[in-house]
């Protein structure tokens, strides 16, 4: 384990000398080609957002709190977060979604998961929901919950995904036909990176790493945090089909059982890989869950 007070040195002249994202160009040219505004609105992104807000939600500080929301994108959880009373501030990687964010009045910045320009504590809570999809090397995820955990003086909420959605997407769409989208599946199931090559359909993802469902808390162990807890988001739901699922949603008691439901088994360890995103949630060392 790093020593904190290692982890906080010379925290100034990172910020002064960083000069922008180092992530992968494809995964940048991903997203600045793709939408991210409306991802959430889909009946399958209802399910992530809702359950999303409701883990966050039994874990993150009464309002008002300070909360960093890395990777936040346009802002659709920053957005939530604000309407909570909580001051946030969000850090993306990618200029678009940073333009969006402040465009809709947020406070936001560019900047990289693994090189925050922060002090030590300096937020109650860090949010983390999707820089560790675009960190295929272990070293380069674990420095990036170093530094969440190095700046936050509460709970640390990361984000994963499953290392069987390609395998279960492939099933539900049938992508599996193509042999191009089963060496996708290979290279998630055996652990060495979702590669999509250039000329994918931009719904088969970019440049990626899906975590098996035990590594997000062993990840988080490593960077010295503790008391990891790691829920399902989706559940199995995600696996039904657009229209079923939009019908379970446009019920009001519908949906609060499929919510239930997802509720009941979130961290029931034989579930956890079923799900397309998991959300871990640890403490820095001396804090501990509410």
């Amino acid at each position: 384990m790093i020593a904190r007070q290692t982890l906080n040195k010379s925290v100034a002249a990172r910020g002064a000398a960083w000069q922008g994202s180092r992530m992968d160009a494809s995964i940048l040219r991903h997203y600045a080609e793709i939408s991210e505004v409306g991802r959430l609105d889909s009946p399958h992104g209802q399910v992530e957002f809702l359950r999303t807000k409701d883990i966050l939600a039994r874990q993150l500080p009464a309002s008002p709190a300070r909360i960093l929301d890395l990777g936040g994108g346009p802002g659709r959880y920053a957005h939530w977060l604000t309407e909570l009373g909580h001051r946030v501030t969000l850090v993306d990687a990618a200029e678009k979604h940073v333009t969006q964010a402040r465009e809709a009045g947020l406070d936001a910045e560019l900047g990289d998961a693994r090189e925050l320009r922060f002090a030590e504590g300096s937020f109650d809570a860090v949010l983390m929901l999707g820089p560790l999809y675009h960190l295929p090397e272990r070293a380069e995820r674990i420095t990036a919950w170093h530094e969440a955990a190095r700046v936050s003086r509460g709970c640390v909420a990361v984000a994963g995904i499953s290392r069987f959605a390609s395998l279960h997407d492939g099933m539900r769409l049938g992508l599996d036909a193509d042999p191009a989208f089963r060496s996708l599946i290979d290279g998630d199931l055996e652990g060495t990176g979702h590669r999509p090559p250039e000329d994918a359909p931009q719904d088969w993802f970019t440049t990626a790493y899906f975590h098996h469902p035990e590594e997000l808390a062993a990840e988080a162990r490593e960077a010295g945090l503790t008391d990891p807890v790691t829920y399902a988001v989706e559940g199995a739901s995600w696996l039904f089909g657009d229209e079923v699922l939009a019908e379970r949603l446009a019920d009001p008691g519908s949906a609060r059982r499929l919510l239930e439901s997802l509720r009941r088994v979130e961290t029931e360890p034989a579930l956890l890989g079923a799900s397309a995103h998991l959300l871990t949630v640890a403490y820095p060392s001396g804090q501990s869950p509410q």
